[in-house]
């Protein structure tokens, strides 16, 4: 199977493709972050982030896509610009008939490291065992990214 996962935001947005091999086999296909400028208008930046996101879709064929749940945030604008992204993203998938599911950060963390409550460095750590990469993927959108993916 095939997975998309998408670390949405409007400033970084980290995607990702995984491909299962054999048993518990993942292998990281490709990963990057698309990035917006802060000082762009919103309509632009969700349309680079929905151009990017057909790229990678026409470009990888997932079965499925996953998606950081946005959940709160102490910023109303950042979580409003997060949860747009998300939605920009699923609709995108939805078009192609490609299944969509959000997952919160916690249920990422506790599927890739056992503990809903890691930190960023654990579940970067983790990613990086899972997937066999020589080197811990950076910036952190696209170590989430890969995780969503996982």
């Amino acid at each position: 199977m095939r997975v998309m996962g998408v670390d949405p935001g409007l400033t970084r947005c980290g995607l990702s493709v995984v491909e299962s091999g054999r048993g518990r086999d993942v292998v990281a296909l490709d990963v990057d972050v698309v990035r917006t400028p802060s000082d762009a208008p919103l309509a632009q930046r969700l349309l680079a982030i929905s151009d990017a996101v057909e790229y990678w879709l026409t470009t990888h064929q997932p079965d499925v896509v996953a998606i950081e749940r946005v959940f709160s945030q102490l910023n109303v604008s950042t979580v409003m610009g997060t949860a747009q992204a998300g939605g920009v993203i699923a609709l995108a998938a939805a078009k192609r008939s490609i299944d969509v599911h959000f997952h919160t950060p916690s249920e990422v963390k506790a599927a890739v490291t056992g503990n809903g409550a890691a930190d960023k460095a654990q579940v970067t750590a983790m990613v990086t065992r899972i997937l066999g990469l020589q080197a811990k993927p950076t910036p952190a959108d696209a170590a989430d990214a890969l995780a969503l993916a996982i």
